[in-house]
């Protein structure tokens, strides 16, 4: 199994080298060459098993260049006990009805990007000693929330790994920006960009396609490896809990053998999504991909039209995470629905660079629209979806995920379709303490209180406690101070670097 780039101008590589670069040196990011499927047999045998075995048979057939005792390395150690406050890892909860929660957020950060960043740095340490890689691995990344301090966390004081996080300036929640600023470990960096998060995207693309940067980067011992979901390394791991959410469902009853069941994404990269898509390629019967948008709806716009048209407004949200514009993931989904026509998702990504849109055939649209619906929820919605949800069922959702909640409900509307529905919840509603709490306990009750005060609040109130990676975070003391603008970027990687 060797591994090609969405944009065709990159000789097909290892699954190693594929983690260990990143990127693709054409700009494009790498995919399988061939569809990988799992047959009946295969999934029937994985039912019995803990998420760890299963996340290990997924991996081999994945990552074919890995020996079993480094894939198992990788899983054991990134799904531990002391990682993970649940002992299932990524459990599925029912909601009300035919509606689950598959809870994505038991790590060490509370949000889903745990469930892939526990194992990348694994999974790249790894890649970097079976490819002979000497060089030190300088891993940046850019951050709507939540990837940032998952990163940090994965790589803090990971031998041969420097990491810089960039994050925009006031675009993120004050527990995320807390979580990132206070991020202890020697070779971490935590970078505030005066901008929003396709501001922050574009740099670290830009010093990516920097081919001078890298000689300098090279010069000095080093070479760049991205932490994003660009790199495969980090979606690979995410197509392994919606298996297991599948096989838990068939466990527990919910649904039988071959029963369609629908997934509901909140979605801002299209990473989440596109995984749960490549699961649904290797044979699990998953009928439609909701992709739930917020405000900042170009994904819902794209895949009722086929317009991808990233020049419009852009919305700050009480979901942050879902703050973006330029949906990067997304390129691998028009290589793979093309049948892996290169040339054509060069020329879209090349409109989409110089004119900041671009328009499917509509051969291509139909074919993504077989799969995938999608509509959005604004602030007021999500806020009320919350509150709702908690009086009906007891359930406290964050603002990602309500807006999957609220997206779910107008699909319902829409299509009368009420199958099985598993709804990626995506992160704790502790991370978003201030929303959440407004919507359930009201605006007087947390007034004048800071989120690190809600915390305590909502737990007092419902009865949850805290998640352990937020205990205690609005008195751990601030280490990470600089901001720089939009511009600077490269800049200040180099200065950090000490590469002049």
């Amino acid at each position: 199994m060797k591994y090609e780039s969405t944009r065709g101008k990159t000789a097909r590589v290892t699954a190693a080298e594929a983690i260990k670069m990143g990127i693709a040196p054409d700009g494009g990011l790498f995919v399988p060459e061939k569809k990988i499927g799992l047959t009946p047999e295969q999934l029937s045998s994985l039912q019995a098993l803990s998420y760890q075995e299963r996340a290990r048979e997924v991996l081999r057939l994945f990552l074919a260049d890995f020996t079993d005792e480094e894939i198992t390395r990788c899983v054991y150690g990134a799904y531990s006990p002391d990682k993970f406050e649940s002992p299932e890892i990524a459990p599925v909860v029912k909601l009300a009805g035919q509606v689950y929660l598959l809870e994505l957020w038991h790590g060490p950060t509370c949000a889903f990007k745990d469930m892939a960043l526990q194992m990348l740095p694994l999974l790249l340490t790894t890649s970097t000693r079976k490819t002979g890689e000497n060089a030190e691995i300088a891993v940046l990344v850019a951050t709507s929330g939540d990837t940032g301090k998952a990163a940090l966390e994965g790589f803090r004081d990971v031998p041969g790994t420097r990491i810089i996080v960039f994050y925009p300036d006031e675009g993120v929640s004050q527990i995320q920006e807390r979580q990132m600023i206070t991020q202890e470990g020697n070779n971490v960096h935590v970078v505030a960009v005066k901008g929003n998060f396709d501001d922050a995207q574009n740099g670290v693309k830009s010093i990516f396609g920097n081919a001078g940067f890298a000689r300098d980067l090279a010069h000095h011992g080093m070479k760049l490896s991205s932490a994003n979901s660009i790199n495969w390394g980090r979606l690979v791991p995410q197509i392994i809990y919606y298996i297991s959410a599948y096989l838990e469902l068939l466990n527990n009853g919910e649904i039988k053998e071959k029963e369609p069941v629908n997934v509901v994404v909140p979605t801002g990269n299209f990473g989440n999504i596109l995984a749960a898509y490549y699961a649904r390629e290797m044979g699990l019967p998953f009928k439609t991909l909701i992709c739930a948008a917020n405000t900042n709806n170009v994904l819902t716009d794209f895949i009722n039209t086929g317009l991808y048209d990233r020049n419009r407004a852009f919305h700050k949200t009480i979901s942050p995470s879902m703050d973006i514009l330029i949906s990067s993931n997304l390129e691998r989904l028009l290589y793979e629905v093309t049948g892996h026509a290169a040339p054509q998702v060069d020329d879209w990504m090349a409109q989409l660079r110089e004119t900041g849109r671009y328009q499917v055939d509509s051969q291509t649209l139909a074919i993504i629209r077989e799969v995938f619906w999608s509509d959005f929820a604004t602030d007021q919605e999500t806020m009320e979806t919350i509150r709702d949800t908690y009086q009906a069922c007891g359930y406290l959702l964050d603002t990602h995920t309500a807006v999957g909640k609220r997206v779910y409900d107008k699909y319902v509307a829409a299509t009368g379709d009420r199958s099985t529905t598993v709804i990626a919840s995506t992160a704790s509603p502790f991370k978003f303490a201030s929303s959440v709490a407004t919507a359930v306990l009201g605006a007087d009750a947390v007034r004048g209180r800071d989120e690190f005060a809600l915390l305590d609040l909502l737990s007092a109130t419902c009865g949850i406690p805290v998640p352990g990676g937020l205990q205690d975070l609005g008195s751990k003391p601030v280490r990470h101070l600089r901001k720089v603008e939009r511009d600077g970027m490269a800049a200040v990687v180099r200065e950090l670097l000490g590469i002049g």
